[in-house]
């Protein structure tokens, strides 16, 4: 029995005869000096909306974090595990990055749980509903609408977390000092899965609006 999955090591076999081949100076300089992105992505955890495809990205170009719905949580050091903003705080302090994007998407699992408060949990645990929690207020209200299809619940959810995500980015010190001086720029984005639509946050009104692509 393989110790890895049979399409994992096809995949593998792929990258080393394809794009690594094509790019391994880029890998060897990056091994050799580090890495220095200047964007940072926090982006869901769902194997249909990978950052790195949806930009183009190469390696070292982008410093990725996932995890189920696209969450940031307010700053809390109170001595517990924080995965997500420990990632925050490395990408901010450490690789100095100089963009910040939370990216949701359309069809978004994580929001479908947040808005269904019937649901059981998924274990005795309840990880993601705990995680999900962070939105309640928010899933709530948009719950309560009953002008909004279920579909457009979710939609609007989802663009609503980024907003909220982006709200608590700035509760970390590091985050909103280091924008209070222009030297970090933080951005909402939502991806449609099904048609490939990027929509980007507008700083000022708050709007999700297509981008002018030349």
């Amino acid at each position: 029995m393989p110790h890895l999955p049979e399409h994992l090591l096809v995949g593998y076999r792929n990258f080393m005869n394809g794009r690594y081949l094509t790019e391994s100076g880029r890998y060897r300089e990056l091994a050799r000096e580090g890495q220095a992105p200047e964007t940072m992505i926090v982006a869901c955890c769902d194997s249909r909306s990978a950052p790195e495809a949806i930009f183009d990205a190469g390696p070292g170009e982008l410093f990725v974090l996932r995890n189920v719905g696209n969450l940031v949580p307010p700053y809390e050091p109170d001595g517990e595990f924080h995965s997500t903003s420990a990632a925050l705080e490395f990408a901010v302090q450490s690789l100095k990055v100089k963009n910040i994007v939370v990216m949701g998407h359309g069809r978004c699992g994580g929001i479908r749980a947040a808005l269904d408060t019937n649901s059981a949990p998924l274990s005795p645990g309840d990880f993601i509903g705990k995680w999900m929690s962070l939105i309640a207020p928010a899933a709530e209200t948009v719950s309560a609408s009953t002008f909004m299809t279920a579909t457009e619940r979710q939609t609007a959810l989802e663009r609503i977390s980024i907003r909220y995500s982006i709200a608590n980015l700035r509760t970390f010190p590091c985050v909103s000092i280091l924008e209070g001086k222009g030297r970090l720029s933080l951005h909402g984005a939502w991806f449609d899965i099904s048609t490939g639509e990027l929509w980007v946050m507008n700083k000022e009104t708050g709007d999700f609006e297509r981008p002018v692509l030349e």
